[in-house]
């Protein structure tokens, strides 16, 4: 009589934590929002998951689309730039690495933006730019709180050059208007904010929040390491790391984040 074949655990149901490195089920993971269950780590999701999260069901309206990036300087490494958008435009299923629109949370009409760190680390170029800069010219003309949620690991976008580096005092130029019109702009800095994102628009929140052991800084640990040749302070760059020393306002878990965003807008009076 033949032995019946053992059956093996179909694959894709579990998970690695880089957090704690234990397996856990893909399915509580999601149900969580991509939070590990025994350690809190909270896993990368998308900008389409991120507004799913924090917009209220059906209300988020995107903007400017039809912005798309072009290759002024015909930059090439490895692959030339304009491939390169091509291929992560099709592989990410987004047209630069941050969406743009208005929605609601928790009945609070908002102007809204998420970077994605899967589109070229998430890092700003000229559409990047501006995209954010019209968002937040619209929220000043029709007196919107902002929220924007970064994940940018790539800071100003190398393949643009000088173009990429202006989007920050453009950006930042908006936000000082919009600060002048007594506007209520609300940082969400996520795992990874780096770079000219960090040095820029992402720390200019009247409120900044961040998620939980997010990286966030100017360049990244192994850099300073390798350039100043000593050790950094345990968790450096890290989320309680920068609320200790006053850069946030406040750790807010990703479960939590929804309800904050809505309590400060309440708060504010906005």
């Amino acid at each position: 009589m033949s032995q019946s074949k053992k059956r093996g655990v179909p694959e894709g149901l579990w998970v690695k934590c880089p957090g704690c490195s234990a397996s856990v089920y893909k399915k509580e993971v999601e149900q969580r929002l991509n939070v590990c269950p025994k350690c809190e780590y909270h896993f990368y999701v998308s900008a389409h998951e991120r507004i799913a999260q924090v917009l209220d069901d059906g209300t988020f309206e995107p903007m400017n689309e039809h912005l798309r990036s072009t290759d002024p300087l015909e930059f090439a490494d490895r692959r030339k730039y304009s491939e390169r958008l091509v291929g992560e435009q099709k592989r990410t299923g987004l047209t630069d690495a941050v969406v743009t629109g208005t929605g609601m949370i928790r009945a609070r009409r908002v102007a809204f933006a998420v970077t994605d760190s899967a589109f070229i680390m998430g890092s700003m170029g000229s559409v990047v730019g501006e995209r954010l800069t019209r968002l937040v010219e619209f929220a000043t003309e029709q007196e919107l709180p902002l929220i924007i949620i970064s994940a940018s690991g790539g800071g100003a976008r190398m393949h643009e050059g000088i173009l990429s580096l202006m989007q920050m005092a453009k950006v930042t130029a908006a936000l000082a208007r919009y600060d002048e019109a007594c506007g209520l702009f609300v940082s969400v800095l996520t795992n990874p904010t780096m770079g000219g994102v960090a040095a820029s628009f992402a720390s200019l929140g009247d409120l900044v929040f961040a998620e939980p052991k997010a990286l966030i800084g100017f360049a990244g640990p192994r850099t300073i390491k390798a350039t100043i040749g000593i050790e950094l302070p345990e968790g450096f760059q890290t989320s309680e790391f920068l609320l200790e020393h006053g850069y946030i306002d406040r750790i807010v878990p990703r479960k939590s984040l929804k309800t904050e965003i809505a309590r400060a807008i309440d708060y504010c009076g906005k």
